[in-house]
């Protein structure tokens, strides 16, 4: 349990360091558009004005629940968007505290998993595993949005990709952790 628990907080840290590689100023420019000051302006404006007294919430605009938002959604622009009233920092520090206790629980529930499907697999059995189902489950979940909601492909394309390498990092340290020279322990 030592090794399970040790592991775990190793490959949070390596989730969390490789999504802020993805995430941070350093590389986000490349999914996400910006538009400039002024307009940037004028939207959250709207956005306040249109959005602030129905709260935060992730709205698509125009929703398709009436006939008219039905042949407004049909002809355009369309827009999903998560929305919250209250402001925040660019680089929020409690989001990233946060962001690592969560990598931090992900990579153990993943270490638990691998301890009971992989144990008695080898270092680079495991790996593939890992890799097998982040690309499953990233592929579906992100590569989705495009498919079934029409969202922009680069901003999932590059989700997906950074969501993969995340738990690849996280499963080679987790495989290096459950590496037992005298063998994987033996389960009921």
């Amino acid at each position: 349990m030592r090794r399970l628990m040790l592991g775990s907080l190793a490959a949070g840290v390596a989730m969390w360091l490789v999504g802020f590689i993805f995430w941070s100023p350093l590389l986000s420019w490349i999914p996400l558009a910006a538009i400039p000051d002024d307009k940037a302006q004028l939207v959250q404006q709207a956005l306040g004005a249109n959005l602030g007294p129905l709260g935060t919430g992730t709205y698509i605009i125009p929703s398709a629940t009436t006939t008219a938002g039905t042949v407004l959604q049909a002809n355009g622009p369309v827009a999903i968007v998560h929305f919250t009233n209250r402001g925040f920092p660019a680089l929020d520090s409690a989001s990233l505290i946060w962001g690592m206790v969560l990598a931090m629980g992900c990579a153990f529930a993943g270490a638990l998993a691998m301890r009971i499907v992989a144990g008695g697999l080898g270092f680079a059995e495991r790996i593939r595993l890992v890799a097998f189902f982040a690309v499953a489950v990233a592929g579906y979940s992100d590569l989705s949005q495009p498919i079934f909601n029409h969202a922009p492909w680069g901003f999932f394309l590059y989700l997906f990709v950074s969501h993969v390498l995340t738990w690849v990092a996280a499963g080679a340290v987790l495989a290096r952790f459950m590496d037992y020279p005298e063998g994987p322990p033996e389960y009921d």
